[in-house]
């Protein structure tokens, strides 16, 4: 019986031992350091990306991030444009300190979530019961020195401590909106101060 020459040579290669791969491609310092650069560039790229996403979400929600008043007849206003849930946001000062106004005409006061009333040094008054659509809650009364949305500024307003809100934004209620004329059209809703 003859051996086939080839069944051989295979046999001869299966039992060598394998060798790490020497060859020039693979352990050359240059071809490392511009894969690691590859690498670098996409974290890179993937970074920038997500921040620009997350930047274009938050406008999504409040496109009103930099609303300022405007003062054409020395008469100042603001104009405020809808986000895409049709709800009118944005961001303001509350005694100096920055928080971000969700506008809310069916709301009688400005009402601050408890854990940003503790951020920003509100005092919580008496308890006061209110009627919300979710029912009866316990809110406690404050006052607001200083209101600021963007450059309509209004001092000494009655507000409320919501100790139930889980959201960090505040409800920019009637207490405030009362003091300004307002006037919708399409999506944007255009504020006056008396």
């Amino acid at each position: 019986m003859q051996e086939d020459p080839d069944q051989k040579k295979s046999e001869q290669q299966q039992s060598k031992p394998q060798l790490p791969d020497t060859s020039p491609e693979t352990n050359n310092p240059h071809r490392r350091l511009g894969m690691k650069m590859i690498v670098a560039m996409w974290v890179i790229v993937i970074g920038m990306l997500t921040m620009f996403f997350q930047s274009w979400q938050e406008k999504q929600y409040n496109p009103n991030q930099s609303a300022v008043i405007s003062s054409d007849d020395g008469q100042g206003e603001l104009v405020l444009q809808r986000n895409r849930y049709g709800h009118y946001v944005a961001s303001g000062y509350i005694n100096q300190q920055p928080v971000v106004f969700l506008l809310d005409t069916g709301a009688s006061d400005i009402s601050v979530p408890e854990v940003l009333a503790q951020k920003i040094g509100l005092k919580r008054g008496r308890a006061m019961q209110y009627q919300t659509a979710n029912g009866m809650i316990t809110v406690y009364a404050t006052r607001l020195e200083e209101v600021d949305l963007g450059g309509l500024v209004l001092n000494q307003v009655r507000a409320s401590i919501n100790p139930n809100m889980q959201s960090n934004e505040v409800l920019l209620g009637m207490s405030f909106l009362k003091h300004l004329e307002f006037t919708q059209r399409g999506d944007t809703l255009t504020l006056r101060q008396y």
